[in-house]
């Protein structure tokens, strides 16, 4: 699924409205958590997982506290 959507103003932040069709393929509604990141091929949206922010932020955490470690284990 590939989809252009505007950036609104929404107050003093930008906010992106979400067709019907993204909501049902993504199982959220109104009120719910999404997570978005950054992958090496772009940006990606994720929902349903509550846990995976905070997996995110510990992964994060060591892959800061162990970067040499692991840039000389991908060589």
């Amino acid at each position: 699924m590939v989809l252009k959507l505007k950036l609104r103003k929404v107050g003093n932040s930008v906010g992106v409205v979400l067709p019907k069709e993204v909501l049902a393929h993504l199982q959220v509604a109104e009120g719910d958590t999404v997570t978005v990141t950054e992958a090496q091929d772009g940006v990606r949206l994720s929902a349903g997982n509550p846990d995976f922010s905070k997996t995110m932020e510990v992964f994060e955490s060591l892959n800061r506290r162990y970067r040499n470690a692991l840039r000389e284990l991908a060589k």
